[in-house]
C-alpha cells in the first residue's frame, strides 16, 4: 500500500527588490519542493511576496491569503 501524501502548501518572501532580482525566491521555492518531496508531501499551492518585510503581515498579500 502506497502512503498516502501529506498536503502542504508553500510560502516564500523577500524583502528587497535587489532580491528579488537574484536568485533568492528561486532558491527559496527549490528547497521547499526538495524538502516536500522528501517528506513525502505534496506542493498543492504556492505562495510569494516579493520585496515585502517581514516585519509584520500588513502590506503582504499572499501571506494574508493562507489564512
Amino acid at each position: 500500500m502506497k502512503n498516502k501524501k501529506i498536503r502542504c502548501y508553500v510560502y516564500i518572501r523577500v524583502s528587497t527588490t535587489m532580491q528579488v532580482d537574484g536568485y533568492s525566491l528561486d532558491a527559496q521555492r527549490d528547497k521547499l519542493r526538495k524538502y516536500a518531496e522528501y517528506q513525502n508531501m505534496e506542493i498543492v499551492q504556492e505562495f510569494a511576496d516579493e520585496g515585502k518585510s517581514g516585519k509584520c503581515v500588513e502590506g503582504r498579500p499572499e501571506f494574508q491569503r493562507t489564512f
